[in-house]
């Protein structure tokens, strides 16, 4: 009866889907309800609902703890592994609730989960060279709970072909931003900065993606520390207006060595997480740094090193005509300038230009991975990730109307 459910849900014109995104920053859970009409390059989206649902402080700490590799135990994995698929499945529910959709008639939830642990690299182990990734949040609370089939594990797959599972979102980018014939970037800044850029009348083959390094990380932690955890983020930039460009500190982070790696790459909170920014914290009110010039300093190095891998990675070959901006570092308004000061003349819009609220972005792009999913189609693109081959991603767990 489950595969008979799938195949109607397969032949369906148009499905509603609940796609669910918690990233690096680990603010909260992000979910778009989107109506999306056919598969592939017919790919046509209405997006009816978006919300943000924060975590509650102890969570937050929780999933800081358990990404540690010091103190991610077994223990607490598994058990945040099971509440973090509670939390998404309220989310799914929530978003449903503010919605005209009652979850009943949700066809798909497509979840991401939380990022545990990503190693893109190749590491020595057992003599064995191996890449792997963990995301959280079970897939199969989250179908019970709701009673929708649940897609969720995405990155797997890709990894298993070969592939750095990361980055995931180009194939959505492709499908939403790819017909225009224009030299595009689609530029996220979220915890970490990944870009999509989509020469003129591409092919998938073409795509050229890639996390470009810290996004709005190494900025949260610094906030943090200088609010003494009051605020999670620099608003609007407020804290970084203040300060000054320290010129001889950029030209040093700049230096990091992740940002010399050719594509295909990926990072993440192993590389400018909490003990990356904790150690250059430390380091700068040792060196008596001005705390203010030292927050728009980081501020600026999320944006050079956006534009200096435009120069390393794409500008040898192609003109970027414009660059498509979503995620929460476009409210920096510090940041913003850095990028028109550094981008010269692109052509910078906002994502809200095409009805897609900035900060739905990602999770609209998992839920149009599980349409893909659920209709057979690959979504991984090897140019980015460095997959063997063309893929489908994701686990499908069947919601309790596929089983009956």
């Amino acid at each position: 009866m489950f595969i008979e459910n799938l195949i109607r849900l397969r032949a369906k014109k148009s499905r509603n889907v609940i796609g669910l995104m918690s990233g690096t920053s680990c603010d909260g859970i992000d979910a778009c309800l989107v109506k999306i009409t056919g598969n592939g390059l017919s790919t046509e989206i209405d997006i009816i609902e978006f919300e943000t649902y924060p975590y509650k402080k102890e969570i937050r700490e929780f999933i800081f703890d358990v990404s540690q590799k010091q103190t991610g135990t077994a223990d607490k994995i598994c058990q945040l592994n099971f509440t973090l698929g509670k939390l998404f499945a309220d989310a799914a529910k929530q978003v449903a609730g503010q919605s005209p959709i009652p979850i009943s008639d949700i066809d798909i939830i497509g979840s991401h989960g939380q990022t545990i642990y990503h190693i893109s690299s190749l590491k020595e182990k057992a003599e064995k060279k191996i890449r792997s990734t963990l995301q959280i949040a079970e897939p199969s609370v989250i179908a019970q709970e709701t009673g929708v089939t649940t897609v969720a594990d995405f990155r797997t797959r890709d990894i298993a072909a070969g592939g750095e599972g990361a980055p995931l979102v180009p194939y959505a980018d492709f499908i939403l931003f790819g017909k225009d014939g224009i030299d595009r970037a689609i530029q996220n800044i979220g915890g970490i900065a990944n870009v999509t850029f989509l020469p003129a009348g591409c092919n998938i083959n073409e795509i050229i993606a890639f996390d470009n390094g810290p996004g709005n990380m190494i900025i949260d932690r610094f906030t943090e520390i200088m609010t003494d955890g009051k605020n999670k983020y620099d608003k609007d930039g407020e804290l970084a207006s203040k300060g000054k460009l320290n010129q001889a500190l950029l030209k040093r982070l700049c230096s990091h060595p992740y940002l010399s790696i050719p594509p295909p790459k990926s990072t993440g909170r192993e590389d400018f997480g909490i003990q990356f920014s904790d150690d250059l914290y430390k380091e700068l009110m040792r060196d008596n740094v001005d705390i203010f010039d030292a927050i728009k300093t980081v501020t600026a190095f999320t944006a050079k090193s956006i534009s200096d891998s435009y120069r390393k990675h794409i500008q040898p070959s192609y003109k970027i005509s414009e660059v498509i901006m979503s995620g929460g570092g476009v409210h920096n308004h510090v940041m913003f300038q850095f990028l028109n000061d550094y981008l010269g003349n692109m052509r910078i819009r906002k994502v809200e230009e095409f009805g897609i609220p900035s900060e739905a972005k990602e999770a609209l792009a998992f839920a149009i991975l599980a349409n893909e999913t659920i209709c057979g189609n690959p979504g991984n693109v090897p140019s980015a990730t460095g997959a063997r081959e063309r893929v489908v991603l994701g686990k499908i767990i069947p919601g309790r109307q596929t089983q009956l």
